[in-house]
Protein backbone atom coordinates (compact mmCIF):
# COMPACT_ATOMS: atom_id res chain seq x y z
CA UNK A 1 0.00 0.00 0.00
CA UNK A 2 1.37 3.67 -0.73
CA UNK A 3 2.42 5.34 2.72
CA UNK A 4 -0.13 7.99 2.33
CA UNK A 5 -3.24 6.10 1.05
CA UNK A 6 -6.24 8.51 1.20
CA UNK A 7 -5.10 10.92 3.62
CA UNK A 8 -6.22 14.27 3.06
CA UNK A 9 -2.69 16.91 3.15
CA UNK A 10 -3.04 20.40 2.50
CA UNK A 11 0.06 21.71 1.41
CA UNK A 12 0.35 25.78 1.56
CA UNK A 13 2.59 27.01 -0.96
CA UNK A 14 2.34 24.38 -2.99
CA UNK A 15 2.70 26.02 -6.94
CA UNK A 16 6.03 25.71 -6.99
CA UNK A 17 9.72 25.10 -5.70
CA UNK A 18 9.48 22.41 -2.56
CA UNK A 19 5.64 22.94 -2.31
CA UNK A 20 5.47 21.77 -5.79
CA UNK A 21 7.38 18.51 -4.82
CA UNK A 22 5.97 17.63 -1.53
CA UNK A 23 2.48 18.06 -3.33
CA UNK A 24 3.66 15.65 -5.98
CA UNK A 25 5.70 13.11 -3.88
CA UNK A 26 2.60 13.17 -1.63
CA UNK A 27 -0.02 12.96 -4.53
CA UNK A 28 1.98 9.79 -5.78
CA UNK A 29 1.64 8.21 -2.34
CA UNK A 30 -2.19 8.21 -2.19
CA UNK A 31 -2.62 11.09 -0.29
CA UNK A 32 -5.56 13.29 -1.76
CA UNK A 33 -3.42 16.92 -1.84
CA UNK A 34 -4.99 20.21 -1.55
CA UNK A 35 -3.07 23.20 -2.53
CA UNK A 36 -2.92 26.46 -1.28
CA UNK A 37 -1.21 29.10 -2.59
CA UNK A 38 -2.28 32.40 -4.31
CA UNK A 39 -0.30 31.42 -7.15
CA UNK A 40 -3.80 30.10 -8.83
CA UNK A 41 -2.15 29.27 -12.41
CA UNK A 42 0.73 27.62 -11.52
CA UNK A 43 -0.58 25.60 -8.68
CA UNK A 44 -3.84 24.68 -11.27
CA UNK A 45 -1.16 23.21 -13.42
CA UNK A 46 0.20 21.23 -11.43
CA UNK A 47 -2.80 19.81 -10.17
CA UNK A 48 -3.97 18.99 -13.78
CA UNK A 49 -0.74 17.42 -14.29
CA UNK A 50 -1.25 14.90 -11.20
CA UNK A 51 -4.43 14.16 -11.68
CA UNK A 52 -3.35 13.26 -15.44
CA UNK A 53 -1.07 10.41 -13.68
CA UNK A 54 -3.94 9.04 -11.74
CA UNK A 55 -2.94 10.70 -8.41
CA UNK A 56 -5.72 13.17 -6.85
CA UNK A 57 -5.06 16.61 -6.40
CA UNK A 58 -7.19 19.91 -6.29
CA UNK A 59 -6.42 23.46 -5.62
CA UNK A 60 -8.17 26.01 -3.63
CA UNK A 61 -8.55 29.46 -4.51
CA UNK A 62 -8.58 32.53 -2.81
CA UNK A 63 -7.29 31.04 0.60
CA UNK A 64 -5.29 33.69 2.80
CA UNK A 65 -2.48 32.27 4.88
CA UNK A 66 -2.31 35.68 6.87
CA UNK A 67 -5.84 35.39 7.76
CA UNK A 68 -7.02 33.21 10.57
CA UNK A 69 -10.81 33.42 9.16
CA UNK A 70 -9.84 33.31 5.81
CA UNK A 71 -7.82 29.88 6.95
CA UNK A 72 -10.85 28.81 8.87
CA UNK A 73 -12.98 28.57 6.00
CA UNK A 74 -11.14 27.08 3.94
CA UNK A 75 -10.70 24.24 6.53
CA UNK A 76 -13.97 24.34 7.52
CA UNK A 77 -14.74 23.62 3.13
CA UNK A 78 -11.90 20.77 3.47
CA UNK A 79 -13.43 18.90 6.34
CA UNK A 80 -17.21 19.02 5.34
CA UNK A 81 -16.29 17.55 2.15
CA UNK A 82 -13.54 14.79 3.28
CA UNK A 83 -14.55 14.61 7.07
CA UNK A 84 -11.04 14.47 7.85
CA UNK A 85 -7.47 16.75 7.84
CA UNK A 86 -4.71 14.62 8.09
CA UNK A 87 -1.33 17.02 7.09
CA UNK A 88 -0.87 20.13 7.04
CA UNK A 89 2.54 21.31 5.94
CA UNK A 90 3.47 24.93 6.09
CA UNK A 91 5.52 25.31 3.04
CA UNK A 92 4.41 28.74 1.71
CA UNK A 93 7.30 31.31 2.40
CA UNK A 94 8.32 34.95 1.20
CA UNK A 95 11.68 36.71 1.21
CA UNK A 96 12.38 40.86 1.65
CA UNK A 97 16.13 40.71 2.15
CA UNK A 98 18.25 43.49 3.14
CA UNK A 99 20.92 44.20 5.55
CA UNK A 100 19.41 44.39 9.53
CA UNK A 101 20.70 48.56 9.02
CA UNK A 102 18.53 48.79 5.50
CA UNK A 103 15.66 46.56 6.32
CA UNK A 104 12.56 48.07 6.72
CA UNK A 105 9.48 47.76 9.09
CA UNK A 106 7.37 47.03 5.89
CA UNK A 107 9.64 44.29 4.79
CA UNK A 108 9.94 42.55 7.96
CA UNK A 109 6.17 42.92 8.88
CA UNK A 110 5.60 40.87 5.54
CA UNK A 111 7.64 37.94 5.80
CA UNK A 112 6.83 37.75 9.57
CA UNK A 113 3.18 37.77 8.33
CA UNK A 114 3.39 34.64 5.92
CA UNK A 115 6.28 32.88 6.68
CA UNK A 116 5.70 33.09 10.91
CA UNK A 117 1.53 33.89 11.75
CA UNK A 118 0.62 32.14 8.50
CA UNK A 119 2.00 28.95 10.08
CA UNK A 120 0.08 29.75 13.31
CA UNK A 121 -2.73 30.17 11.26
CA UNK A 122 -2.86 27.20 9.37
CA UNK A 123 -1.79 25.48 12.50
CA UNK A 124 -4.87 26.76 14.61
CA UNK A 125 -7.61 26.06 12.39
CA UNK A 126 -6.91 22.90 11.18
CA UNK A 127 -5.31 21.08 14.14
CA UNK A 128 -9.41 20.65 16.10
CA UNK A 129 -10.23 18.77 12.86
CA UNK A 130 -7.27 16.26 14.04
CA UNK A 131 -8.00 16.42 17.56
CA UNK A 132 -11.60 15.47 16.59
CA UNK A 133 -10.02 12.69 14.70
CA UNK A 134 -7.19 11.90 17.07
CA UNK A 135 -5.23 11.90 14.57
CA UNK A 136 -2.39 14.35 12.89
CA UNK A 137 0.64 15.00 11.09
CA UNK A 138 2.06 18.85 11.25
CA UNK A 139 5.00 19.61 9.36
CA UNK A 140 6.93 23.27 9.14
CA UNK A 141 9.09 23.80 6.24
CA UNK A 142 12.30 25.86 7.64
CA UNK A 143 15.10 26.18 6.89
CA UNK A 144 19.23 25.94 7.77
CA UNK A 145 19.23 30.37 7.74
CA UNK A 146 16.86 29.38 10.95
CA UNK A 147 19.61 27.53 12.49
CA UNK A 148 23.00 29.06 11.38
CA UNK A 149 21.91 32.43 10.52
CA UNK A 150 22.59 34.13 7.29
CA UNK A 151 23.92 37.84 6.18
CA UNK A 152 20.68 40.36 5.06
CA UNK A 153 17.62 37.71 6.39
CA UNK A 154 16.72 38.91 9.80
CA UNK A 155 13.37 38.67 9.09
CA UNK A 156 13.81 35.49 7.69
CA UNK A 157 15.88 34.35 9.86
CA UNK A 158 13.57 35.42 13.27
CA UNK A 159 10.49 33.48 11.21
CA UNK A 160 12.43 30.04 10.39
CA UNK A 161 13.71 29.86 13.74
CA UNK A 162 10.50 30.44 15.28
CA UNK A 163 8.39 27.58 13.54
CA UNK A 164 10.53 25.63 14.10
CA UNK A 165 10.42 26.03 17.94
CA UNK A 166 7.19 25.92 17.50
CA UNK A 167 6.59 22.41 17.06
CA UNK A 168 8.48 21.61 19.97
CA UNK A 169 5.68 23.12 22.25
CA UNK A 170 3.23 21.34 19.33
CA UNK A 171 5.13 18.09 19.90
CA UNK A 172 4.03 18.50 23.86
CA UNK A 173 0.65 19.77 23.76
CA UNK A 174 -0.72 17.71 20.89
CA UNK A 175 1.09 14.07 21.47
CA UNK A 176 -1.80 12.61 23.28
CA UNK A 177 -3.83 13.25 20.44
CA UNK A 178 -1.88 10.92 18.09
CA UNK A 179 -0.78 13.97 16.36
CA UNK A 180 2.76 14.46 15.90
CA UNK A 181 4.22 17.78 14.85
CA UNK A 182 7.84 18.17 12.91
CA UNK A 183 10.03 20.46 10.93
CA UNK A 184 12.49 20.46 8.00
CA UNK A 185 15.46 22.54 7.40
CA UNK A 186 16.48 22.96 4.00
CA UNK A 187 19.64 24.08 2.62
CA UNK A 188 20.46 25.41 -1.14
CA UNK A 189 17.74 23.84 -3.04
CA UNK A 190 17.66 24.30 -6.72
CA UNK A 191 14.22 26.35 -7.21
CA UNK A 192 12.84 28.93 -9.04
CA UNK A 193 13.76 31.23 -6.66
CA UNK A 194 17.40 30.44 -6.37
CA UNK A 195 17.58 29.94 -10.29
CA UNK A 196 17.83 33.86 -10.26
CA UNK A 197 20.87 33.23 -8.81
CA UNK A 198 24.02 34.35 -10.96
CA UNK A 199 25.86 31.18 -12.20
CA UNK A 200 29.03 31.41 -10.67
CA UNK A 201 27.29 32.20 -7.25
CA UNK A 202 25.14 28.96 -7.79
CA UNK A 203 28.73 27.02 -8.53
CA UNK A 204 30.08 28.41 -5.34
CA UNK A 205 27.71 27.30 -3.40
CA UNK A 206 27.82 23.72 -4.93
CA UNK A 207 31.24 24.23 -3.73
CA UNK A 208 30.77 24.59 0.03
CA UNK A 209 28.26 21.63 -0.23
CA UNK A 210 30.34 18.55 0.74
CA UNK A 211 27.87 16.25 -1.30
CA UNK A 212 28.74 18.72 -4.49
CA UNK A 213 25.12 19.71 -5.87
CA UNK A 214 22.20 21.30 -5.18
CA UNK A 215 19.46 19.67 -3.18
CA UNK A 216 16.34 19.36 -4.96
CA UNK A 217 12.81 19.73 -4.16
CA UNK A 218 12.60 15.73 -3.89
CA UNK A 219 15.51 15.54 -1.60
CA UNK A 220 13.06 17.92 0.89
CA UNK A 221 9.84 15.66 -0.35
CA UNK A 222 11.75 12.58 1.05
CA UNK A 223 11.85 13.92 4.26
CA UNK A 224 8.36 15.39 4.53
CA UNK A 225 6.92 11.89 3.46
CA UNK A 226 8.66 10.17 6.49
CA UNK A 227 7.90 12.48 8.87
CA UNK A 228 3.89 12.35 7.75
CA UNK A 229 3.58 8.53 7.43
CA UNK A 230 3.33 6.10 9.90
CA UNK A 231 6.93 5.37 10.14
CA UNK A 232 7.45 8.83 11.90
CA UNK A 233 4.68 8.11 14.67
CA UNK A 234 7.09 8.34 17.39
CA UNK A 235 8.65 11.04 16.18
CA UNK A 236 7.65 14.51 17.11
CA UNK A 237 9.18 17.97 18.39
CA UNK A 238 12.17 17.46 16.00
CA UNK A 239 14.01 19.75 13.12
CA UNK A 240 15.28 17.91 10.55
CA UNK A 241 18.18 19.45 8.49
CA UNK A 242 18.32 18.24 4.91
CA UNK A 243 21.42 20.27 2.98
CA UNK A 244 23.92 17.71 1.72
CA UNK A 245 26.15 18.96 4.67
CA UNK A 246 26.82 22.40 3.56
CA UNK A 247 27.12 23.40 7.42
CA UNK A 248 29.84 21.02 7.87
CA UNK A 249 31.56 22.53 5.57
CA UNK A 250 33.15 21.43 1.96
Amino acid sequence: MKKLQNKIAIITGGAQGIGAGIVSRFAHEGAIVIIWDLQTEKAKTLASTLKASGSKCEVMEGVDITSLASVENAAKIVFEKYGQIDIIVNNAGIVRDASFLKMTEDQWNQVINVNLTGVFNCTKAITPYMVQNQYGRILNISSISGVYGNFGQTNYIAAKAAVAAMVKGWGRELGKYNITANAVAPGPIDTEMLATVPDDIRDQMKMRVPVKRLGKPEDIAVAALFFCSEEASFVTGQTLVVDGGNMLGG
